[in-house]
Parts: structure tokens; sequence; C-alpha cells
């Protein structure tokens, strides 16, 4: 079992540090399962309620900074507590979800954990949260200010299209067209079809 002190100093890993004594709470309070998975095209974690007396799981993408990874637990903790409301007796992200949401992150505006730039994003985000707040160009920017900025690693964006480039996980893709918010890409090889956000972080090979 893990002891407290070492979901505390994990926590460090991942999100602010003050934001550790509230994600600590949700952890023991729900009895939650998180775990930090490989980077993901479609998403940037979900939640799953508890199978035959289980724990609540949560999953979280390995590569986020510690904002935009705190902004992901706290809206698949939404989830959780919307479970514990209504089951699946409402929409994912409708209104239930959202108020849970806006509940739940409006602390940390409070005690400042984020810095100016994203809480500003944050704000303005929480008047109408969506599925992913990738879909919120105003919050992405803000949190990819933030992300470790190591050489090769630029914006989808950024490059031209037709080129070829890898991800993170270090599959490969080539850009396509853009429709209204993410760029069509066709990993390599196999040729499948993803639809993949601009500022997705990514390094271009040719």
């Amino acid at each position: 079992m893990v002891t407290g002190e070492k979901l505390r100093t994990a926590l460090m890993k991942y999100i602010p540090e003050g934001a550790v004594d509230t994600c600590y709470d949700w952890i023991r309070t729900y009895r939650i399962s998180v775990r930090v998975k490989p980077s993901r095209l479609s998403k940037y974690g979900d939640y799953r309620p508890p199978i035959e007396g289980g724990s609540h799981t949560i999953t979280i993408n390995h590569d986020l900074n510690q904002y935009a990874f705190l902004i992901t637990f706290t809206h698949e903790v939404a989830h959780l507590t919307c479970f514990l409301k209504h089951h699946n007796r409402v929409n994912p992200h409708g209104d239930e979800w959202k108020n849970e949401f806006r509940y739940l992150l409006k602390p940390f505006l409070v005690q400042k954990v984020f810095p100016d730039d994203i809480a500003n994003a944050v704000a303005h985000y929480l008047q109408d949260p969506s599925a992913s707040s990738c879909t919120n160009i105003f919050l992405m920017k803000a949190l990819k200010k933030h992300d470790s900025h190591e050489d090769g690693w630029i914006h989808l964006e950024e490059i031209p299209f037709n080129s070829t480039f890898a991800i993170r996980n270090g599959k490969h893709f080539v850009k396509g067209e853009r429709l209204r918010k993410n760029y069509t890409c066709y990993e390599v090889p196999g040729k499948h079809k993803y639809f993949i956000h601009p500022l997705m972080e990514v390094k271009a090979i040719c």
C-alpha cells in the first residue's frame, strides 16, 4: 500500500505544490487509483467507475506540464463526483458535469495555484467548459507557454503541409489539411487517419 507521504511525494512530481493537499484528499476520500500513461492522441485523461467493488480509476498522460496535469485530473475527478451523484443518467459533459468541474477547479483560482496567464484563461474557460481543454485555444496557448522547451520540439501548426513528423510516443505522421479545429494527419506506416490539435508538440522529420 502507498503511504500518505509517498503519495504526496508522487503528486509533487506532477502538479503544483499548492494543489497537493486537495488532490491528496480526493484520492484518499474517493479511493482513486491514478495511473500515468504514455501520451495518447485522442485524450489527455479518462475516468472509469469501479468494477465489482474496486477503485475509481483515473488515467492521465505523462507528458503534461504541472498545470495541464492538474486541470486534467480535476476534469476526471468531476466525472467521478458526477457519477456518484447521477450514475449514467446524465450526459458525460452536460450541465451536471460542468457544475462539478467548476466547483472543484475554482478553489485553485482563489488559492492562486496557477500563474496569472493560465488563471485568466481558466476563468474564461470555466464560463462554459467543454469535453476537452484542448478545444479552447486561449487556454491551450496559455498552458503550452509553460511546457518544457526541448530542442527540436515545436507545435504542429508550425510545420509545412505534407511534412512528416514524430510525436513524443515515437509514432510518425504526415501532416494533412486543417479542418475547422484540427489537422488531418496520417500515420506512417499504415495511413490511419487522425485529427491532431495544432498545438500538439511534434518534431519535424522532413
